[in-house]
């Protein structure tokens, strides 16, 4: 005998757990890149010089 079709699936279906646990790990994953991306507009300014520096021949 066939189960009734209003019956709604197990709680541990297997599906619904992996699309919970991969949806927790991009909420995880974009907070992170929230908080490096603050930590990099926040930091100090770069004191590098604009553009590569030119080689100037010598022999090292």
């Amino acid at each position: 005998m066939n189960p009734p079709e209003n019956q709604k699936p197990p709680k541990g279906d297997p599906n619904d757990r992996k699309k919970a646990r991969l949806a927790e790990k991009l909420r995880a994953n974009l907070q992170r890149r929230k908080v490096q991306a603050r930590s990099r507009r926040d930091g100090a300014a770069d004191s590098r010089p604009e553009g590569l520096l030119r080689d100037n021949g010598d022999e090292a």
